[in-house]
């Protein structure tokens, strides 16, 4: 159903898509939306090792929130920041494409947790964190993306 990339030798293993999204603190999430096209985000995620899946906030109304109700199908891509080799101008950038659906989660405790986990990849600062959620979780929801498919490569600009 997925396709397998062409250059193989740019394939990113399993563990280095992994390791991409726990450690990258942005991505973009596209969804399906108005009129059939795609809308792509800049989110903010946390990788969760336990149940495999990657969470995101949001608010509690909008066009992506809306384009999620029709449809659960998403892609999301993070990429890092990539590197030069030395006396050379090309930058070297690892990416992962996930495909997979998003659940709409509204209970507060999970809302809690999570964007106490995503915080911290921000900021250690417990004052702010704690005081963020308090004023803003009421108005908060969560996405659980759901992978189906994880890709990763090694990208050289040219």
């Amino acid at each position: 159903m997925f396709r397998e990339l062409i250059r193989k030798n740019k394939e990113l293993s399993r563990e280095e898509c992994i390791r991409l999204l726990e450690t990258e603190k942005r991505g973009v999430l596209s969804v399906n939306g108005d009129d059939n096209y795609p809308y792509g985000m800049p989110m903010n995620h946390w990788y969760n090792a336990e149940d495999g899946k990657i969470y995101f906030h949001c608010g509690n109304e909008g066009h992506r929130l809306d384009a999620l109700k029709k449809s659960s199908k998403v892609s999301f891509c993070a990429y890092d920041e990539g590197y030069r080799n030395p006396g050379q101008w090309p930058l070297h950038v690892k990416s992962v494409i996930v495909f997979g659906t998003i659940e709409i989660l509204d209970d507060p405790d999970s809302i809690v947790d999570i964007t106490t986990k995503l915080s911290h990849k921000f900021t250690q600062d417990e004052a702010y964190i704690k005081a963020e959620i308090e004023q803003h979780a009421h108005r908060t929801l969560l996405l659980a993306l759901t992978p189906e498919h994880i890709c990763g490569k090694l990208v050289k600009e040219s």
